[in-house]
């Protein structure tokens, strides 16, 4: 299936002026467009993974699908005071202000191969901030994938360390 960008719709001036928020809500009604999205950002068949972790909230949409499709575990990485137990934090700066983002310190086991997921790939911040987190408890970021990467933005220049697969490019 050849990707349907007109299923990511764009809100102008959404959460704030001058942001073009990327809609995936239309995407997500149309279970071949989501089978493709699985599809597209599952690492090459040679990439051992062990976990998937997604960034909230989005992430947890198609990060427990790409976990299953894998055969692995699903961790979530929560925006600060979300999460129940022990945490380690993480701040940074993203394209409409700064943000802190947790992860349950005992998520993570020292040399778990992770794949890092989440919808959009916009200026870095959020996944540079991730990486951090995960290699903080031992883990290996293996690849990341991301439903849309708004390559205009210039994110991939903080995690092109690891391997980037993504379904939707604007």
């Amino acid at each position: 299936m050849k990707p349907d960008q007109s299923l990511i719709r764009t809100i102008a001036d959404f959460p704030k002026p001058g942001i073009q928020f990327k809609d995936i809500t239309p995407l997500l009604k149309d279970p071949k467009a989501v089978e493709h999205c699985v599809a597209a950002m599952l690492p090459d068949p040679s990439v051992e993974v062990d976990m998937v972790v997604g960034i909230e909230s989005r992430g947890f949409i198609m990060g427990p699908l790409l976990a299953q499709s894998l055969g692995c575990g699903f961790v979530p990485i929560r925006k600060k005071g979300k999460l129940p137990a022990q945490t380690l934090q993480e701040s940074y700066d993203l394209e409409y202000g700064s943000a802190t983002i947790e992860i349950h310190r005992d998520a993570i086991a020292p040399g778990d191969r992770v794949m890092l997921h989440d919808d959009v790939l916009a200026t870095g911040g959020t996944a540079a901030a991730a990486v951090k987190l995960i290699e903080a408890l031992g883990g290996k970021v293996v690849c990341c994938s991301f439903i849309i990467e708004l390559t205009q933005l210039h994110g991939r220049a903080l995690i092109d360390a690891y391997p980037i697969k993504w379904a939707y490019q604007f």
